[in-house]
């Protein structure tokens, strides 16, 4: 007997500035997709409409239209900057559809037509800085791409900083795409700055990492790089200049969990030896089986069941338990932080005790207060993350 088929919406750029990240974004989400076509326990099967945008912020509009319209998909898997999620976010929300959002971001956004899988500032932004202003340095140079994810993350950085009487030294803006990175590192070498806070996006940041690692070499500067975005795939692309940047994500390849190594063992089995997921990928992939699991307990596609049936249900997933807070449709996740190592991985050092509760407008936040004296409202989980030494 042929199960019915749900029409999903798969919607990643294969072309432009971040097409790297769009194209992992996609393997991941058919590998998904066809792992759950082939199980006995599902009683429907997802038909993918894949979709591509190519990099132009205005196309993720016009494909979404043509999704919902033509196909009739209630479901979408997709969007990677911010600002492709904020052009789709005024049609799924007028048309009642919702869509899966892989990417980690960066908060001050809820909505009841989007499911954020990625991660919120507290779970990369708060861990990242204050594991730097207690070990590092109280002095930040930020370098990012002009649009919503570096604004928002440099402001909270900025919060954060100020209230440990730190300093931001610099905030350096490329377009999307701009290659054009010399006079930044030209800067960065003349002015010394301790730390460099890096949220470029795709090509720029590729471009930037390699002409920082030359600039500082030849300059006999060591300095430490940070990063809430950079993954196995683009240490891959960046080559050897990527080594030693200090990054924080919920998904590393190197997780010491039977999940994830039966995840990247399905991976390499069908990507190749040499490939590696990305933590937006990853991201994807965990949408895909929280949005089928959903469907299965609905019995339906329709929105407001599945979103109920979607929220506070656990999956034990590659990057460890993973569920959504149906109060504010985000994921609880395991921020975790590590340094990138000259193998193209990256050495984790530190990961949260416990899952921690998403809080996209960082509510729950006093920058004044040090994150061991933080607790959740709950009492169950703690809302501010609680590093410990990985060993």
């Amino acid at each position: 007997m042929t199960k019915p088929s749900v029409p999903v919406g798969i919607v990643c750029s294969q072309s432009g500035p971040y097409q790297a990240m769009g194209r992992e974004i996609l393997k991941s989400a058919i590998m998904a997709v066809e792992e759950i076509n082939g199980q006995a326990e599902f009683d429907f099967s997802i038909a993918p409409h894949i979709r591509d945008p190519r990099g132009i912020v205005s196309e993720y509009h016009t494909v979404c239209d043509d999704l919902i319209r033509n196909v009739g998909v209630e479901h979408i898997i997709g969007c990677y900057t911010s600002a492709s999620r904020k052009q789709v976010l005024p049609i799924v929300e007028r048309t009642d559809r919702l869509l899966w959002y892989p990417a980690r971001y960066e908060g001050f956004e809820c909505s009841d037509n989007v499911i954020y899988v990625g991660a919120s500032p507290n779970h990369n932004v708060l861990p990242l800085v204050r594991y730097v202003l207690d070990n590092l340095s109280r002095e930040f140079f930020c370098v990012g791409s002009n649009y919503v994810w570096t604004w928002e993350t440099n402001r909270v950085t900025r919060e954060l900083v100020s209230a440990a009487n730190g300093h931001i030294l610099a905030e350096r803006l490329l377009e999307l795409g701009e290659s054009a990175v010399g006079h930044i590192v030209d800067e960065i070498v003349r002015r010394k700055p301790p730390i460099v806070f890096n949220t470029l996006v795709g090509s720029s940041s590729y471009d930037f990492i390699r002409a920082f690692n030359a600039g500082t070499k030849a300059a006999g500067l060591e300095i430490p790089m940070l990063s809430c975005s950079l993954c196995e795939p683009e240490l891959a692309i960046v080559g050897p200049a990527s080594a030693g940047c200090i990054t924080s994500s919920a998904y590393f390849e190197s997780i010491r969990l039977p999940e994830n190594r039966a995840f990247v063992t399905r991976w390499r089995a069908r990507y190749g030896e040499d490939s590696s997921p990305s933590v937006d990928g990853q991201s994807a992939y965990v949408a895909v089986y929280l949005l089928a699991r959903a469907l299965q307990r609905a019995g339906t596609s329709d929105i407001a069941e599945v979103r109920r049936a979607a929220a506070g249900y656990r999956y034990n997933s590659p990057q460890g338990p993973v569920w959504i807070d149906g109060g504010n449709n985000h994921c609880v996740l395991t921020p975790r932080l590590a340094v990138s190592n000259p193998q193209g991985q990256f050495d984790i050092f530190w990961e949260a005790e416990a899952p921690v509760k998403p809080d996209p407008y960082l509510t729950q936040l006093d920058v004044a207060v040090s994150p061991s004296k933080e607790t959740s409202a709950g009492g169950a989980l703690p809302n501010a993350p609680h590093l410990r030494v990985v060993k």
